[in-house]
């Protein structure tokens, strides 16, 4: 199987799309100045306490107060409450701004009551130190933990922890035993740290290079604590492509393709600390036509993510998204004329029903409860086969999840680790033209609108070297021709601009691009047709005065 990462760098978000075969398997999508995302660190502070849900409201800043329950304080939240203590003492001592108190020195407290409550344990006002593990999802802000861990490429560091952890993926006893003895042999006192699946067969220069990397990242964090004002953020993980890549990296990859200097560097110097052999997979894409077209991902974006997603043999499911849950029904559609009998035709849709649900859920990172109205077999044997045939297929999915056999309506109930918000692009159009009013101006005068776009960049701004991008339609009808359109514009107006397809925008849809790839924000429409309006008045005058 050939796997490919593809990589499209925008002003506002990255897009990463994971193909195996050429076919899309995973999508991420990334602000470029995200706030609040997993794995940021913050000092807040205690706003309100609430007893009846066993919990704390925090302000980090956020909009919304970010919460704080009772058992993600963590076991070890006694030895963090002393730790806080001695830290927040020295924050107005001057002289010993820099120095932070050494945890490998400190006696581990006994673990705190796992039925005890948040009132015994923190008041209003109290400063912390928290980590966002949810980011904010709809109207509600993010989730926090105190049980602070720095995550690498092989393993995790947990402060006020002596435990060390083994991924259950790695199954070979004896490379267990040596992992873990590596792990002690350099892991300071008082760290715990779980071994990822990565660690295997890695040597123990590695594994302590990555530690210590882990370990000056704490310092630094804690460092902040006593100069940051309260609520700031003091520790924010690394490159959110980078920390995306840690995580989706495979050395089954072949190639990446990335169409931003920059970033691919930050990714060939992240692959080459991690896989020096594969450092060369890393590629700069230089094309013109967008990323994503050229790799056709645009067009299974388009037809993945819909309300109604097809599969084989014109069968097919709708996905239906509330705030609570997701539903998904499956449907035999044109299956149904299928010369099999009525059981085994349900058994073979619903088998490639579930092959598609497993796709879609990884596809749009769907999370809670989803439930599945699968089409209704009689046969007990054929109701556990698709069951077994969905655990199965979601094996290889990262995120946590659990799944219940069918119940007598036929409804399978799924829940999947929820940590973003699920992924939902809108592959309808918003007319560009009429903005749902349901007028539009002559499309037939687009062209005159989009040359005279191209006259105002090339004369009124003085910016010769661009690119323009319009749908894949009105592409092809600039150029048709031996001499067409496009080619009569350049002749007439000069300077190095393009037109290209994109299949990202909507008919009579465009956008400009300078040589930087920096989008060019052109003066308001209204602007422009006040413009043209006044040159239609006057060419008219001139026609009357001339008859």
């Amino acid at each position: 199987m050939k796997s490919e990462l593809i990589v499209d760098v925008q002003p506002k978000e990255v897009s990463i799309a994971l193909l195996e075969d050429g076919r899309l398997v995973s999508l991420q999508k990334e602000s470029r100045n995200l706030a609040y995302a997993v794995g940021d660190i913050y000092v807040a502070k205690v706003k309100k306490l609430m007893p009846g849900l066993n919990a704390a409201f925090v302000n980090v800043g956020y909009e919304k107060d970010a919460f704080l329950h009772y058992l993600d304080l963590g076991p070890h939240f006694s030895t963090y409450s002393e730790f806080l203590k001695q830290l927040l003492d020295g924050k107005d001592d001057k002289k010993n701004a820099g120095k932070v108190p050494d945890i490998s020195r400190m006696k581990l407290l006994p673990d705190i009551d796992k039925h005890g409550t948040v009132t015994d344990l923190l008041a209003s006002g109290d400063e912390l130190m928290v980590q966002i593990v949810k980011e904010p999802i709809s109207s509600k802000g993010p989730r926090l933990t105190t049980e602070i861990a720095f995550t690498g490429r092989y393993m995790v560091l947990i402060p006020f922890s002596d435990k060390i952890s083994i991924s259950q993926k790695i199954k070979t006893t004896g490379e267990k035993l040596r992992l873990r003895h590596l792990v002690e042999s350099i892991r300071p006192k008082n760290f715990g740290v779980i071994i990822r699946t990565s660690a295997e067969g890695k040597s123990v220069a590695e594994l302590n290079h990555e530690l210590q990397t882990l370990l000056k990242c704490w310092h630094d964090a804690v460092a902040k604590v006593r100069t940051a004002p309260v609520p700031s953020l003091i520790f924010e993980e690394e490159s959110r492509i980078v920390g995306v890549l840690r995580d989706i990296f495979s050395p089954n990859f072949e190639d990446i393709h990335v169409n931003d200097p920059e970033v691919m560097a930050q990714i060939k110097k992240y692959v080459s600390l991690i896989a020096p052999e594969k450092s060369d997979i890393v590629k700069l894409y230089t094309k013109d036509e967008p990323i994503f077209d050229h790799f056709s991902i645009t067009r299974q974006i388009k037809s993945s993510f819909g309300k109604t997603v097809s599969f084989k043999s014109g069968a097919y499911i709708i996905i239906e998204h509330t705030e609570a849950l997701h539903v998904i029904d499956v449907n035999s559609g044109n299956r149904a004329k299928a010369g099999t009998d009525q059981e085994t035709n349900a058994l073979d849709v619903n088998l490639r029903a579930a092959d598609e649900i497993a796709r879609q859920l990884r596809l749009r990172d769907m999370g809670g409860i989803i439930v599945v109205d699968f089409i209704d077999m009689n046969k007990a044997e054929h109701r556990q086969a698709l069951y077994e045939h969905m655990r199965e297929i979601m094996a290889t999915d990262r995120a946590r999840h659990n799944i219940l056999p069918l119940s007598k309506f036929g409804l399978m109930q799924i829940t999947r680790q929820r940590v973003r918000p699920a992924l939902d692009i809108v592959t309808t159009e918003a007319c560009p033209s009429c903005f749902g009013k349901g007028e539009i101006q002559p499309s037939l005068l687009f062209t005159d609108t989009l040359k005279e776009k191209l006259t105002y960049l090339l004369k009124e701004l003085n910016v010769s070297d661009f690119i323009v991008y319009v749908h894949p339609f009105v592409d092809a009808y600039l150029k048709k021709g031996l001499i067409s359109m496009y080619r009569r514009w350049k002749m007439e107006l000069g300077g190095k601009f393009k037109i290209m397809a994109d299949e990202s925008l909507a008919y009579l849809q465009y956008r400009v691009l300078d040589k930087n790839r920096n989008e060019i924000d052109l003066k308001e429409e209204k602007d422009l047709d006040k413009t043209s309006s006044v040159k239609t008045k006057t060419k008219a005058k001139n026609r009357v005065s001339e008859k």
